[in-house]
């Protein structure tokens, strides 16, 4: 989509999810989840009811693409445009860092580590951008089955990819050979097309009042209540091992319900136009750049530490203090990737500009 026909409101809630995603990596890179073998105290218990509130983040990313792109036309200048952007991290950090004297992958892991840099979607550098651009490439087959597909023919491959993706997975208590938590193109192909058909058909059920609002926080307070209960039934009687992590996984039931009432809910909401809609709508693009940024192969086991520096040591807070803390870095971790990505997509601008006036002369001439 170009600029002028970007929702607001959407693109508030891209810019939420990534505020989301901040906030488990954080909370997982500080230990503050729990763990099975140890007991549950108070700062697990905020770091569970962030986590359960959050964990719809991804997924939520996807649905969005799937809602706006099933009805798009297919552009290779786009994955272009995002392998560069990724490219614009994973080459410059590196050579950031070694400015600094700091160690990087490149170094330390021989010619594999080099490659992370120059192939990072091959090589998976960041899980979510290979399985992106996977998905994007089979867009346009997708589309073109969303055009032949009736409704009842939709809606029956979209529920049986579903029951085999997430149903399953949610009741078994032992781990299925074919499931990969959700991080993986499968997961996305499915939220793929549950967006599609959420904007083609709609859910009825969700389009009246506040009930996808309803869904979200009823299926984060599952979410919560179910990680505690099976840690509990762990401690006590050694049960559940495997499905204390399930909750969590983003093919889990739950997870993809609150994805779907969240979307709902902010697809509800109208944001005046004016300046605060412009700057929405500025931002949004850039969300990405925070992921592509904290999550850099020679970032993403450091960053929490480096920021726990500056803002303070964990251990020594109360739990007002801890959460103050959590939303203090989350923030400026936030912050500080949108204001690269906003250096990073100036820079493009000015390529973009040279690039077309070097064409126009070549064609010239």
């Amino acid at each position: 989509m170009n600029q002028s026909k970007r929702l607001a409101n959407f693109e508030l809630l891209r810019l939420l999810a990534m505020l989301m995603v901040v906030t488990m990596h954080y909370l997982a890179g500080m230990e503050l989840l729990p763990e099975l073998g140890k007991p549950v105290d108070s700062r697990q218990i905020l770091g569970t009811v962030l986590e359960s509130c959050c964990i719809v983040a991804v997924n939520v990313y996807v649905l969005i693409s799937g809602y706006f792109m099933v009805q798009a036309e297919f552009r290779v200048s786009r994955v272009i445009r995002l392998i560069c952007q990724v490219l614009f991290y994973t080459v410059l950090i590196p050579l950031v860092l070694c400015g600094l004297g700091i160690p990087v992958a490149g170094q330390q892991e021989g010619f594999y580590g080099l490659l992370q840099y120059i192939l990072p979607v091959s090589t998976g550098h960041y899980w979510f951008v290979t399985e992106y651009v996977i998905l994007y490439l089979f867009s346009p087959l997708l589309n073109a089955a969303y055009q032949k597909m009736s409704r009842r023919q939709l809606g029956l491959a979209v529920g049986l990819l579903l029951i085999m993706f997430c149903g399953i997975k949610s009741l078994m208590p032992v781990l299925l050979a074919t499931d990969r938590f959700g991080y993986d193109f499968g997961w996305f192909l499915c939220l793929y097309l549950v967006g599609g058909y959420i904007k083609l058909y709609g859910l009825p059920f969700l389009e009246k009042g506040k009930r996808g609002w309803l869904i979200y926080a009823g299926s984060a307070a599952g979410v919560f209540l179910l990680t505690l209960g099976m840690h509990y039934l762990h401690e006590t009687a050694g049960l559940f091992a495997y499905y204390f992590t399930v909750p969590f996984h983003y093919n889990f039931i739950l997870c993809l319900l609150g994805a779907v009432g969240l979307f709902y809910g902010f697809s509800k909401i109208r944001i005046k136009e004016g300046k605060g809609a412009s700057i929405i709508r500025k931002m949004g693009p850039l969300s990405l750049g925070v992921y592509l940024l904290h999550m850099h192969v020679d970032i993403r086991y450091h960053w929490y530490h480096w920021t726990n520096s500056l803002l303070g040591n964990l251990s020594e807070m109360g739990l007002p203090g801890l959460f103050l803390n959590i939303i203090a870095t989350v923030l400026l971790v936030f912050l500080s990737g949108m204001v690269v990505d906003y250096i990073r997509s100036k820079i493009f601008e000015f390529a973009e500009k040279g690039l077309l006036k070097w064409k126009n002369s070549m064609q010239k001439s």
